[in-house]
């Protein structure tokens, strides 16, 4: 079911130690990971000081994207939940006065979407 969720944009969790050993160099001194998931090759990472999507581009892989949302830049965020029939959860965010979310991220129901909306919260408001 793992690959089958990949292959449909779901996101799963990833620890912390991996998300650090393969990350570290991103971070600033004071900088710790406290989250993160993997969207197929793409992977988004909350920090204790901002969400980083790292986006993995082309067919090689080769070329990867870095972005870099610190929370206070978050506006407002939304969650919804999987359905009777859904498999997944949904969280967009936007940044600023965008009308558009600027990530749209799915989740499969191994992840507590709740959690998740709740570190948010604690983050941005």
């Amino acid at each position: 079911m793992g690959l089958f969720n990949k292959l449909l944009g779901n996101a799963s969790e990833v620890s912390v130690e991996k998300l650090t050993e393969k990350y570290q160099r991103l971070l600033s001194d004071t900088e710790e990971i406290e989250m993160g998931f993997e969207l197929f090759r793409d992977t988004f990472v909350f920090t204790n000081k901002r969400l980083i999507l790292i986006d993995v581009q082309g067919l090689t892989g080769s070329k990867v994207e870095y972005k870099s949302l610190p929370y206070k830049s978050i506006s407002r965020f939304s969650l919804e939940t999987a359905g009777t029939f859904d498999l997944d959860a949904e969280l967009k965010i936007w940044v600023s006065s965008e009308t558009l979310p600027s990530v749209s991220k799915k989740f499969n129901r191994s992840i507590d979407v709740y959690q998740v909306q709740k570190f948010l919260a604690g983050k941005v408001m």
